[in-house]
């Protein structure tokens, strides 16, 4: 395995606790080293840090998998696997749909695994991971005996590392329609049409909240995608909700979701930009839903993206009644919890409205957050009832 050193005193955040290493930190050359073979890592004094998969053209260049001397062969990821599993048979007892490996969180930086009842859905993400793909798809048959397995290596973060993009089967032929359920409401899956894995489990312990909060309401679902806010709304006593989002493909199973639920006659979706939406409507409602995509998806991006968070959230403020419900979500690990908190109050003052906190949550369990790496923290969730500017 080969060695790589660290510049001078550049070991202090890895001591910490950070499975990071960037390439200005590092000493040697990485020239001529195969990307995503297991590297060694050293201080500058040769102090022993860990091991990690290398991407000698990224600008983390090393990823840490063990801090002890390991071997990483087959039973190295088995065991990890089996661990991060059995977390969530502790978090989720009895449930058949969760994340199962959730990167740097679990210690398996690089590496997605959505379960979905008996599907697996996997991302490999960095060149480490990607190297062992078939090795860990070889892993996940034989631990879990699914029946399908879909790789869904079509994130933009794969281009950074020089991996191409694809999406496909690598085993098994997955169901059709795939169907899981959650707090008793059912949902299509779409592994590999859907957005990202095929559903947005990051959300399943936030939507609940809906419960005494919208009971005879009306309820806007925005940027909905395939409905799953608004079906949590309706369960929980909206006499109507309005989903909208710009994607016709996610609508049509945002109402086959509605329709499965026995939901239908109280959902309504309307396919239109969300911007355009609440510029131009003159409905009222008694609470809103924003959990949009990220606008920020890299550090360029910040400015531009925290307009976008506050034109959003000022023009959404406008059609909720007087002591109304707003719900504004960010998954930009970008945008901090506080950043966001400040954008929230500036959107207030421009739509001449006050906000009173009533709670703020963030990603299920199923994501947990590494606390010695804030960039596994990422989905913020602001639960506000908006007052009149009086």
């Amino acid at each position: 395995m080969h060695t790589i050193r660290l510049k001078k005193n550049e070991e202090r955040r890895i001591l910490a606790g950070h499975s990071w290493i960037f390439s200005n930190e590092i000493h040697d050359s990485l020239q001529d080293l195969e990307p995503g073979q297991p590297v060694r890592l050293v201080s500058w004094g040769g102090r022993f840090l860990g091991i990690g998969h290398l991407s000698p053209n990224s600008l983390i260049a090393v990823r840490l998998l063990s801090r002890r001397h390991a071997a990483i062969d087959g039973l190295f990821y088995r065991e990890r696997l089996i661990a991060a599993d059995g977390r969530r048979q502790w978090l989720y007892p009895g449930s058949s749909s969760y994340r199962l490996a959730f990167g740097e969180a679990d210690l398996l930086p690089g590496l997605i695994v959505d379960r979905y009842d008996r599907h697996l859905v996997v991302q490999t993400l960095t060149q480490g991971m990607a190297r062992v793909e078939e090795l860990l798809v070889e892993l996940l048959k034989e631990i879990f005996e699914p029946a399908a397995i879909v790789l869904r290596n079509d994130s933009p973060v794969r281009s950074l590392e020089g991996l191409p993009l694809e999406r496909r089967v690598a085993y098994g032929e997955p169901t059709e329609p795939l169907v899981i359920e959650l707090h008793g409401l059912r949902f299509h899956v779409a592994p590999i049409e859907g957005q990202k894995t095929g559903f947005y489990l990051d959300q399943r312990e936030n939507r609940p909240v809906l419960q005494g909060l919208v009971q005879g309401g009306r309820v806007l679902d925005a940027c909905c995608y395939e409905g799953a806010w608004g079906l949590y709304a309706a369960r929980s006593g909206a006499r109507e909700v309005v989903g909208v989002d710009v994607s016709g493909t996610a609508l049509e199973r945002a109402r086959l979701n509605a329709e499965m639920n026995g939901l239908g006659a109280r959902c309504r979706f309307i396919e239109e930009n969300v911007f355009d939406f609440l510029t131009t409507s003159e409905e009222r409602f008694d609470a809103v839903v924003l959990d949009p995509p990220a606008f920020i998806k890299s550090k360029a991006k910040i400015e531009e993206g925290e307009r976008g968070y506050l034109e959003l959230n000022r023009l959404a403020m406008r059609l909720i009644s007087p002591g109304g419900l707003l719900i504004s979500c960010s998954c930009s690990h970008h945008l901090t919890r506080d950043r966001f908190q400040t954008l929230l109050g500036h959107a207030a003052r421009l739509a001449k409205r006050r906000l009173r906190l009533l709670e703020v949550r963030g990603q299920s369990r199923d994501h947990p957050v590494l606390m010695s790496m804030p960039e596994t923290s990422y989905l913020k969730c602001f639960v506000l009832e908006v007052l009149p500017f009086e």
